[in-house]
């Protein structure tokens, strides 16, 4: 080898090197990202009820979106808060596919609503098909605008026929349905154990994690944004409910002898940017 030869190699291992350290994020960095935002609100679930100041319970008829099987109630049957956990049932009350099942939809809607920020839930999944829980939510322009053009953000969708896989999905007016957006991530143990499903939302990007902040799974940043890509420069509503059946959920069939599956949620939270308010 040349002396030539020699001094190349090592100049582009000083360059490779150097760029490596110069990408990577110090943990020391790390720590002030999470430090850079302050919890403006949660729900922690104590006490024995579902705090009415910060959730409605959503009434519907089965099969009003999505085929879903279930009507969601306001029946003790189907909720319960105990020992700082929320647990969301769904029950089969009947013989009928649809309508034969009950459950719960809790909507933030009108009471706290965030525009921006680092949102998280943690939570443990159902288990078997047919089960169809999401942790979510909605513009808050809905009423007026609908859906797909309010927006909507899927922090976490299970569908149970896909065990141990959570799903985030971003749906708008230019991209909605079954999306390019959707990534399925693998969480070995979404059903045993508590897990953290958040986002950190911006004016620039909405980014997916799982357990940490620094663990990003999924992205959405529109290469020009407008006001059919990008929805969400507006305040959002959270949404947490358990569907069963339907087009999605029920794809592979509901399994009849699995009844009650329970969601459990452990907190919801809210932080917010604390130079900027979130901005």
């Amino acid at each position: 080898m040349t002396y030539k030869n020699l001094f190349l190699i090592l100049f582009i291992a000083i360059i490779y090197f150097s760029c490596g350290k110069k990408n990577q994020i110090s943990p020391e960095k790390k720590e002030n990202q999470v430090k850079q935002y302050k919890l403006v609100w949660s729900d922690e679930f104590n006490g024995n009820k579902v705090n009415k100041g910060n959730w409605s319970f959503v009434l519907w008829k089965a099969g009003k979106v999505n085929n879903e099987w279930q009507k969601y109630v306001e029946n003790i049957e189907n909720y319960k808060v105990e020992n700082g956990i929320l647990s969301i049932s769904a029950i089969r009350t009947g013989k009928n596919e649809k309508g034969g099942y009950t459950s719960t939809r809790l909507s933030s809607k009108n009471k706290k609503e965030f525009k921006y920020g680092r949102i998280e839930f943690r939570a443990k999944m159902p288990m078997g098909k047919g089960t169809w829980p999401a942790l979510w939510m909605l513009g808050s322009n809905h009423d007026n605008a609908g859906w797909p053009k309010c927006g909507e953000i899927d922090i976490l969708e299970y569908v149970g026929y896909q065990p141990n896989t959570t799903h985030t999905n971003i749906h708008t007016q230019d991209d909605f349905g079954v999306t390019n957006n959707k990534t399925a991530i693998n969480v070995k143990t979404a059903e045993k154990d508590f897990h953290t499903y958040g986002i950190i939302w911006t004016k620039d990007a909405i980014k997916f994690y799982v357990d940490s902040p620094d663990n990003i799974k999924n992205t959405y940043i529109p290469k020009e944004k407008n006001i059919k890509n990008w929805p969400f420069n507006q305040p959002f509503y959270l949404i947490m409910n358990f569907a069963v059946g339907g087009v999605w959920g029920g794809k592979e069939g509901v399994d009849k002898t699995i009844w009650p599956q329970t969601m459990q949620v452990d907190y919801v939270r809210v932080y917010q940017l604390k130079q900027n308010d979130g901005n």
